[in-house]
């Protein structure tokens, strides 16, 4: 059996070859999966998705009616896929349910620490030769409050790293880690986070109730001076009202490595296109921001275990089993 793979980066082809080896043919296509494309899955039986493709009921009928029994996401999150649907016309879906929390966790600091030191600027600068001081004068971390909203497995992950920079650990979660609590980490009330916190990072599902969890009300609660990143995903900010209280001089530094509207933008090319989304094309221009393409995840340890997992959900899928992966199980 050939396996259709859609949205595959190029780092990703040849580690995607070697793990089906010995078990299934597998062609990984760069195209994303959407209304478009989906015809060119007809006659593939099982192909696998990543988070940035479409799996709406429009494009979940097409796959249907072209014979495609299995969809193998090869991410943690899911909502790009309309699982009703898919469970009504017979389509298998599974997901991959964990993998390196180190990878997006490190991912976020990273953002964290370039906003806060002007890294971006300084950068620039020196390529200019330009050698001034001017403008890049961070803060110390140390002492102050990191805020993480979502203490699973990935915030545990920052909130270790915020613990070694000697910071103060408030969360919020509707379940509480432990581990985090024997960090020294306390939760309040998400007002209270966003209020006391130098440092708000996001670790939490999109799901109908976090959809902008960080709302207009969430921002003005925050310090004026405060640092947001987010590496989960778009949806958890309201990016429109992010923009007026960056117009209005608010916040440190903002590291975004997702964007509520990426789907069609991020991992591919536009540079030689005009920007047609002018919330994301006022937010790039803030000097306090920086936005990534969604690559939080992309390190070889985490896009290894990725892979390795998509393609056990695939042997279980011929085998008849069932994990804790699958969404929708085999009809």
């Amino acid at each position: 059996m050939e396996i259709l793979a859609f949205g595959v980066q190029a780092d990703e082809s040849p580690l995607i070859e070697r793990a089906f080896q010995g078990h299934h043919a597998v062609r990984g296509l760069g195209v994303f999966l959407d209304e478009d494309t989906a015809p060119i899955a007809s006659g593939h039986e099982v192909i696998s998705t990543s988070v940035n493709c479409d799996l709406g009921a429009g494009v979940l009928e097409q796959l249907a009616a072209g014979g495609t029994r299995m969809v193998a996401q090869r991410s943690t999150g899911f909502n790009n896929i309309d699982l009703q649907v898919a469970g009504r016309l017979g389509l298998t879906v599974a997901r991959v349910s964990s993998y390196s929390p180190y990878s997006v966790a490190e991912f976020a600091w990273t953002l964290a620490m370039a906003v806060n030191r002007r890294i971006v600027r300084a950068s620039t600068r020196t390529r200019d030769f330009d050698f001034r001081l001017d403008g890049l004068m961070g803060r110390d971390l140390h002492g102050r409050t990191a805020g993480i909203l979502g203490t699973g497995k990935i915030g545990e992950a920052f909130a270790r790293i915020a613990h070694g920079f000697g910071m103060r650990l408030l969360g919020w979660d509707v379940t509480e880690n432990p581990a985090c609590r024997e960090l020294g980490l306390t939760y309040v009330l998400k007002e209270r986070l966003l209020a006391e916190s130098d440092l708000v990072t996001l670790h939490v599902p999109l799901l109908p109730a976090t959809q902008h969890l960080i709302d207009a009300a969430a921002l003005k609660a925050m310090k004026d001076d405060a640092i947001l990143v987010n590496s989960s995903r778009g949806g958890l900010i309201d990016t429109a009202a992010l923009v007026g209280e960056l117009r209005a001089g608010r916040f440190t530094g903002v590291g975004l490595d997702v964007y509520e509207a990426e789907a069609g933008l991020f991992f591919l090319d536009k540079s030689l296109e005009a920007v047609e989304d002018d919330t994301l094309a006022r937010l790039v221009t803030f000097p306090n921001v920086l936005v990534t393409s969604h690559q939080a995840y992309y390190t070889e340890d985490a896009v290894g275990q990725i892979i390795a997992t998509t393609v056990d959900n695939v042997l279980d899928y011929t085998a008849g089993r069932r994990s804790e992966n699958v969404l929708v199980p085999r009809s």
